[in-house]
């Protein structure tokens, strides 16, 4: 039976195009992986057998030549693994990449390989931007092609705020060098004429971006990484992580594998994907990562589509990538399949595709692109990939063991953030340090009491990934993983109607619903029935209070009362046998704060800046981080680390920065200089933001 768009079953169920192609290795990219171009990607080799490439000539069959020592160890032959390496031979370290299987296995093979630049993160812009200049560079430097379609990018937008985003990233690209234009609908459909624009307000419109082939990317990084004298061996398992002890922690000294081989290195890298987080566990690292099935479908030809350049639908959660003569086409959906304990022979294999699932998205395409209704579904891929807890990938150093760094959980992004990520794993390996802000894929912006809690780091990346096409806006806050870090003022703070932010884990005070909201943080059980009624009697009065505070603080903006803004336990969007929340307040106050403007909470804030101006107030500071400088030395220290001076008078707080050998900003805080110790030797007492504590004292 064949599936077609717009075809549906009696109950409701898509019909689908069943066969060889639905499952399984099918050759996605039959050029990229034909034994011509790369025969390591096509050859099989016997569990106990090694495979080793240097030059692109394979070794024996039999154990590989391990080397006895290197200085970087690389733990995955994906896009992440291999980038990473090439850019270490690029910076003059040794290096070896160990594959549990062959390169491409897991995620990569499967990828489609999509570069879209215009982000609403800078950083990102430039990552990106670096990738796809590297790969318009590699066919030269290695002889092997990675793919490199340039047929442009086409955002579609059909609100309001979402044409105001796109005009934010219209006005960022420029600062980077990303040409750009905003579309209306007519100039979208002429680009486009398969384009429905009925519901289109604009659409920007970026064409240098387009799509890299996976499986050529990695080959012509490998052989990159080989002519700078790196090596990769492919189905060698790490079977464990060396460490010795460090000044401060433990650190790396090798990897064993599951031959019992050990490698001496300096620095491992975990470039294994959705396995990175039983490659932590080797090291005692822990790893905040979960694995989901993400999945695209390949339509018949499309007469017309030729040429066209690749769609994101953001307000539809949809993406049509241009394949040819036809279009690969997926988007994200609330309810993915969640893998918690990914099997390690998953390799070069793929999951049924459940047309339940993905059925959410067949509307949105067929109502950007009609030709797509009626078009045979030639083959679906659903295949495993690795989300984190915010959409961001995973990198550098592992707080818990020196010389351990990350470069994974890349959240259906690998392919384009790998040739930036892997120079930036590299600069952070040979220099110390990235060379540009990489704050935001830190791993240290996690707080290590939530990097290992599995519910938690589910559940936000659940969040994350459904929430992978909506608007970024600058006072958004997320629904799941809530409550994780409570400090003693919180009922205090719940029951006076604050309207929680979500920073480190800590719940903090963001703003005061005005009149304390009416319902409080919630109420005790083991009432009896007068009580109840008296209480319920007193919410209800209660209630009335704080719509009338409400009106006369936020006038018009006020809305319809949003009852209690305690924030509830996280219902997965209804999804997984959850309940969805009804009546939510605070997913109420948040959704109205979503905007690029002044938000619903602004004269509310306006209202609490002056009474602590004018007046007093009070200011939880529990969320910060705080920690004690001292000992011998501790002086020395902090006159190095810091950018003002702290050599003051015990009781004497300073703003100030702590700076990297170069002069670069890496902390900003504040130092308050402590009475002298026993031996004359000074001490302190700094706070850091609360985002940033774990990495300010890493």
């Amino acid at each position: 039976m064949m599936r077609r768009f717009g075809a549906l079953a009696p109950t409701g169920t898509l019909l689908r195009v069943l066969g060889a192609g639905s499952c399984g290795s099918f050759g996605l990219y039959p050029a990229a992986r034909s034994s011509a171009l790369r025969p390591a990607l096509v050859a099989v080799a016997s569990a106990n057998t090694g495979r080793k490439f240097h030059g692109g000539s394979p070794a024996a069959r039999g154990h590989p030549e391990l080397p006895a020592e290197t200085d970087v160890v690389i733990v995955g032959g994906g896009a992440a693994g291999t980038a990473a390496q090439y850019h270490l031979a690029k910076a003059g370290l040794r290096s070896v990449l160990l594959e549990r299987h062959k390169l491409t296995s897991g995620t990569t093979w499967h990828s489609a390989g999509l570069l879209w630049r215009l982000r609403p993160s800078d950083v990102e812009i430039q990552l990106i931007n670096y990738t796809r200049d590297m790969v318009k560079g590699l066919e030269a430097e290695t002889g092997i092609s990675p793919g490199w379609n340039e047929n442009g990018g086409l955002f579609i937008a059909s609100t309001a705020e979402r044409l105001r985003e796109y005009r934010r990233l219209h006005t960022l690209g420029k600062a980077f060098g990303v040409e750009s234009s905003m579309l209306d609908g007519a100039q979208a459909k002429q680009l486009y004429p398969l384009l429905n624009t009925d519901d289109v307000l604009g659409a920007l419109y970026s064409p240098g971006d387009g799509t890299i082939d996976p499986s050529g990317l990695v080959a012509s990084l490998a052989k990159g990484a080989r002519l700078g004298g790196a090596a990769q061996f492919e189905n060698v398992e790490v079977a464990g992580v060396l460490t010795q002890p460090g000044m401060f922690r433990p650190r790396v000294s090798g990897v064993r594998t599951s031959t019992g081989a050990e490698v001496k290195c300096r620095f491992v890298v975990n470039a294994a994907g959705l396995w990175g987080r039983q490659l932590g566990a080797l090291a005692g690292v822990k790893v905040p990562l979960c694995a989901m099935f993400h999945a695209y479908v390949l339509t018949d030809t499309i007469e017309g589509v030729r040429g066209m350049p690749n769609l994101r639908d953001h307000d539809s959660s949809i993406y049509l990538k241009l394949q040819g003569d036809a279009l690969a086409i997926g988007g994200y959906e609330e309810n993915p399949i969640i893998w918690q304990e990914p099997d390690p022979s998953f390799a070069f294999s793929l999951r049924d595709l459940d047309y339940d699932v993905f059925g959410t998205h067949i509307d949105g395409h067929v109502n950007r692109v009609p030709a797509i209704k009626g078009t045979v579904i030639k083959r679906d891929v659903c295949g495993p990939e690795s989300f984190t807890p915010d959409h961001k990938p995973l990198l550098g150093e592992a707080p818990e063991l020196e010389g351990f760094f990350f470069n994974c959980g890349f959240n259906s992004a690998g392919i384009m953030l790998s040739g930036g990520c892997g120079r930036e794993t590299a600069n952070w390996i040979a220099n110390g340090r990235p060379s540009v802000d990489m704050f935001g894929y830190d791993v240290r912006r996690f707080h290590p009491s939530l990097t290992d809690d599995g519910a938690w780091i589910e559940a936000r990346s659940h969040e994350a990934y459904a929430k992978n096409y909506a608007i970024v806006f600058p006072r958004d806050e997320p629904l799941a993983g809530r409550n994780a870090r409570l400090d003693p003022f919180h009922r205090v703070l719940a029951d006076a109607g604050c309207v929680f932010q979500e920073r480190h884990g800590w719940e903090r005070p963001g703003w005061f619903l005005p009149g304390g909201g009416g319902g409080g943080s919630g109420s005790v059980g083991g009432a009896s029935d007068d009580e109840a009624a008296a209480a319920a009697a007193a919410a209800a009065t209660a209630a009335a209070a704080a719509t009338a505070a409400t009106a006369a603080v936020l006038g018009e903006a006020a809305g319809p009362p949003v009852g209690s803004p305690a924030v509830r336990a996280y219902d997965f969007y209804g999804n997984y046998g959850h309940a969805k929340h009804a009546d939510y307040g605070y997913a109420t106050l948040v959704e109205r704060d979503n905007t690029f403007g002044f938000g619903y909470s602004h004269a509310a804030v306006a209202a609490e800046c002056r009474a602590a101006r004018e007046r007093v107030a009070v200011f939880s500071m529990s969320y910060f981080g705080k920690f004690v400088v001292h000992g011998p030395g501790a002086g020395s220290l902090m006159d190095a680390l810091c950018a003002s001076s702290v050599d003051r008078a015990p009781g004497t707080t300073v703003y100030t920065t702590w700076c990297d050998e170069s002069g670069g900003a890496m902390s900003d805080l504040t130092v308050s200089t402590l009475e002298a110790q026993a031996s004359g030797e000074r001490s302190f007492y700094v706070t850091s933001g609360g985002s940033s504590a774990t990495h300010d004292i890493g």
